[in-house]
């Protein structure tokens, strides 16, 4: 897939990337439950063709931008119809009323609430700091289990109702999918390896940021879950990911056990989903969990702060490793709050990941 025009500066990130890994659906398709099979490999299916489809302007989307007012959210959402064109019809725009289907209203909303967060937590106009519209399509293929970001847009689908509900449920998967975006604009973060951790990583980060701004949660009243929600009843397990406790998200006989590791003595070692991109982003969420409980309050003033000046401050480069973002956290720190408390709590939570910072 051709990345975004915007991103070909930095290089090498690709457009599609996706909230449910790989290596998950990998296993559910081979599920003795024919239903929850048959789900998984077609989505899985649909997610290879998704990656190597060449990303088309959205009709009307150069125009929108150069009359979308600075400061001002310009949400568009799409209805796919269960097929798999982008983006679909249109059934709602900026400032329309709310449509008898919960789904658009949902993605509506939640194109809000992280648009709300960029801005006012940190005076970013929508995802690229030049107020890009946002779209979304919903309701994409049959039964398909992911949302994902194709360099251009959000894309949802229903769940298959067995494993996974509808993917416009929780707003930290759509704050997650569109902080691809944001990296995409900002540091772009090459999607393998550490760097490729660090791109899931940051969407974990700011997709929770995006669910605590929304209910007015603090530090200590956050949930740290990632997709919580998304699991059908019969699921044992709580969400995709946890931030506070890397590798405890779900232990299911379907689903299998969280893989996520909390320390780089567990760093997973694999060439599967790009170098286990998914899975060892839990060391870095929970070095930013630990940060942003450390420092308490909201942990977008403090904590995300920090991580946002280290996206958008120019220094990274796309294939940082984990020790170089950890040191960027700590000059971050130095350069915001200067030579106090923060920097101690940023570079305890590290220590206590086992990530360097010099």
């Amino acid at each position: 897939m051709t990345p975004h025009t915007a991103s070909r500066t930095h290089g090498a990130s690709p457009a599609f990337c996706s909230i449910v890994p790989p290596h998950l659906l990998e296993h559910l398709a081979h599920s003795s439950d024919p239903a929850v099979a048959a789900a998984a490999r077609r989505t899985l299916i649909a997610d290879a063709a998704a990656r190597t489809f060449r990303v088309l302007p959205l009709p009307g989307a150069a125009p929108t931008l150069a009359a979308a007012e600075a400061g001002r959210p310009h949400r568009t959402v799409y209805d796919c119809g269960h097929g798999t064109d982008l983006p679909g019809e249109r059934v709602r725009a900026e400032g329309e009323e709310a449509t008898g289907d919960a789904t658009v209203n949902r993605a509506y909303a939640g194109l809000g609430a992280t648009f709300d967060l960029f801005l006012d937590a940190f005076g970013h106009d929508s995802i690229d700091g030049a107020g890009l519209p946002l779209h979304a399509s919903v309701h994409y293929d049959e039964k398909y289990g992911n949302a994902f970001w194709n360099g251009e847009q959000m894309v949802f689908g229903d769940g298959d109702g067995e494993i996974f509900l509808d993917f416009t449920l929780p707003v930290d998967v759509i704050g997650h999918e569109l902080a691809h975006g944001f990296t995409q604009y900002t540091a772009n973060l090459e999607y393998f390896g550490q760097s490729g951790a660090l791109n899931e990583s940051v969407s974990d980060v700011f997709g929770s940021l995006v669910k605590q701004y929304a209910r007015g949660q603090n530090a200590e009243e956050a949930d740290w879950l990632i997709g919580e929600g998304l699991f059908s009843p019969a699921v044992e397990g709580t969400a995709l990911r946890s931030m506070k406790a890397p590798g405890t998200a779900y232990d299911d006989d379907v689903l299998g056990k969280d893989p996520q590791p909390a320390h780089m003595d567990d760093y997973v070692r694999t060439g599967r989903d790009n170098g286990g991109v998914h899975i060892n982003s839990g060391i870095p969420n929970h070095a930013f969990y630990l940060v942003a409980t450390g420092l308490a309050g909201n942990a977008w003033e403090r904590a995300g702060r920090i991580w946002y000046d280290v996206m958008t401050g120019g220094t990274l480069t796309p294939d940082a490793r984990f020790s170089e973002f950890a040191a960027a956290t700590v000059e971050a720190a130095k350069a915001r709050f200067g030579d106090g408390e923060e920097v101690k709590v940023v570079h305890r939570a590290w220590t206590t990941v086992g990530v360097p910072t010099t």
